[in-house]
């Protein structure tokens, strides 16, 4: 899993995005940090008390697995997103305080295997704007542990898939294993019936003019206008 130095981090995430920077494929922040639980624009009064998993803290460790140990024995969670974030954070932790998934399950005590513990890690490990769709509940829990399969800019083409190509868990599951078989992601998702990088928008009304108008002019598709225009502000 990723793990940057200190001045990287949320902030940095926020400057890219701002510039229309491509975004790394994996998570940015400090493992075991509540950037998006502890955002109240996502979760409301519940960001207050979002716990923060410093793998570093042996106390701070011993929480991250009594929460996994209730996590596993899915006591907690059920569908709540933002519980599943939790339980994937400490997962995350634990691998980080313990060096190993294998280490982790042992400290987390018996029950807890260790591709629970995988596989809860690589959902805490995936970028922000995709963890944001699943504390949203825009993404399922379950489906994204698919998506934390694969690896770089298909994290996120099969992200975007499933907000906007509707694909079920069992889909995006067939998708992360072509993926990994060493089919492309577009090839994948094609064969799922997603056209990738379809997406349908609303725009103001003289938004929506301009772009119909330029396009027509220009003898180009409004799709072939809007990514010239997000590639000019990436450049800027």
């Amino acid at each position: 899993m990723s793990h940057e130095g200190p001045g990287n981090g949320r902030d940095g995430d926020r400057d890219r995005a701002a510039r229309g920077d491509r975004r790394p494929a994996d998570r940015e922040a400090e493992v075991g940090e509540p950037v998006v639980r502890g955002d109240p624009a996502i979760t409301g009064e519940r960001a207050e008390r979002a716990a923060r998993f410093d793998p570093d803290d042996p106390e701070s460790l011993a929480e991250a697995a009594d929460t996994v140990r209730r996590f596993a024995s899915e006591t907690v969670a059920g569908d709540d997103n933002v519980v599943m974030l939790r339980g994937a954070a400490a997962c995350a932790a634990l691998v980080r305080g313990h060096g190993s998934y294998k280490s982790a399950a042992g400290g987390a005590g018996d029950g807890v295997q260790v591709s629970f513990i995988r596989k809860w890690a690589r959902v805490h490990d995936l970028p922000e704007s995709v963890r944001r769709h699943v504390a949203r509940g825009h993404i399922a829990p379950t489906a994204a542990k698919h998506i934390a399969r694969v690896a770089g800019e298909a994290r996120f083409d099969l992200a975007w898939a499933v907000l906007d190509g509707g694909l079920t868990v069992r889909e995006v599951r067939r998708v992360a294993s072509a993926i990994n078989d060493g089919a492309s992601p577009e090839a994948a998702l094609r064969a799922e019936g997603v056209t990738p990088g379809t997406l349908n928008v609303a725009l103001p009304l003289d938004v929506y003019r301009r772009l119909r108008d330029r396009a027509s002019l220009e003898n180009r598709a409004p799709g072939d206008v809007i990514a010239d225009a997000l590639g000019d502000a990436g450049d800027g």
